[in-house]
């Protein structure tokens, strides 16, 4: 680094650059996650043809790792960068900003991320492989906001990612086959029709899972059933062969 430049950029520690790694990959796997299931849309966990699923998959995972591998590409600073107060710079010119491609080369080696870790807490000048090959350092962003709205962004993140999760999640369990079936069968059973005094509704987010493999299916789920007297939590079970309807096998309360 340049003498002159050592007072206003200093190398960023160790501790620092893992804990931005750490979030990053976090913020982008949700990221990748969310590109897929958008891709795959609410009805996939009825689809049977893995060709097609393979087909929708593919260019949208590929979308997501340009994402995850561009990730510095804005003034050197990813969400983690952000977070943690620091950048990528230019190893010659601290002042600048590697190109897009060196940024990119950069994170390629992410790849072997656990050789990359090994180097980086060997390297005395701590630098990876994937620094070295584009001639970059990463040093304390001297203009890094203040700690209070990078605190409510690492929150906020957690937060987006939960509830992204719940919501699509649930979406998906309630568009499947699997959640039709049972509604049907509970609307049908007199037990819980008395019990409830009629029913009314359904709570928003069933909880379980379905599981479909070669054909075969099994799904676990319980259900909040909205009564005109009482509300009660379902759990229904149901089970499918191949090119077969979903049947309900168990029902209790």
């Amino acid at each position: 680094m340049n003498e002159n430049l050592k007072n206003e950029y200093t190398l960023s520690s160790r501790k620092r650059r893992i804990a931005a790694f750490i979030i990053d990959h976090f913020v982008f796997s949700f990221l990748l996650v969310g590109i897929i299931f958008l891709f795959l849309g609410t009805n996939f966990i009825d689809e049977n043809n893995f060709e097609k699923i393979t087909s929708v998959m593919l260019p949208s995972m590929f979308v997501g790792f340009i994402i995850y591998f561009a990730k510095d590409s804005i003034k050197g600073i990813s969400p983690g960068k952000w977070i943690m107060g620091i950048m990528v710079r230019d190893e010659n010119h601290p002042e600048e900003i590697p190109s897009f491609g060196r940024l990119l080369l950069r994170n390629l080696f992410l790849l072997i991320w656990p050789i990359e870790f090994i180097i980086l807490a060997a390297s005395q000048d701590k630098k990876r492989l994937g620094d070295k090959s584009a001639n970059a350092i990463v040093v304390k962003n001297p203009n890094k906001p203040s700690k209070l709205p990078r605190i409510i962004a690492l929150v906020g993140i957690g937060i987006v990612f939960m509830s992204f999760t719940i919501l699509f999640t649930g979406t998906a369990m309630k568009n499947s086959n699997a959640y039709k079936v049972a509604i049907s069968e509970i609307e049908k059973n007199e037990d819980i029709i008395t019990e409830t005094g009629g029913i009314k509704g359904y709570g928003m987010m069933p909880t379980g899972n379905v599981n479909i493999s070669n054909g075969y299916g099994e799904a676990q789920m319980e259900i909040s059933v909205l009564g005109n007297e009482k509300d009660i939590d379902v759990v229904v079970y149901l089970t499918k062969e191949p090119d077969g309807d979903w049947i309900l096998n168990e029902i209790y309360k």
